[in-house]
């Protein structure tokens, strides 16, 4: 019978060093999803409109919004995508040592 492993707190070596990383990487997935879902939807009533041609009176201003939304939250998604990246890029603090000295250590 197998033993199940404990988790560990922070399971990949890349995650937990910073929080403000964590945060725009929280930050760029629900973007991401919201993109997602604002496609969806226009989709859904792209087709509503095609194939039911509804006649109420809150139709033609309902069914636009997902299209509008689509473009600012990709807009968004890609900066938050692109400073959780820049964020991931800076070295450490011991990467601060000059030339020299680093291959006096090694």
């Amino acid at each position: 019978m197998s033993v199940p492993a404990r988790r560990r707190a922070c399971p990949h070596p890349a995650r937990g060093h910073r929080a403000d990383t964590d945060r725009t990487g929280r930050a760029a997935q629900r973007t991401g999803r919201l993109l997602c879902w604002s496609l969806a939807a226009g989709m859904a009533g792209a087709a509503t409109e095609t194939l039911l041609h509804p006649e109420t009176g809150w139709w033609p201003l309902l069914w636009p919004l997902p299209w509008y939304l689509t473009p600012a939250s990709a807009l968004t998604w890609g900066i938050l995508r692109l400073r959780e990246k820049a964020a991931q890029r800076q070295p450490d603090d011991n990467d601060d040592l000059p030339t020299g000295e680093w291959e006096q250590a090694a």
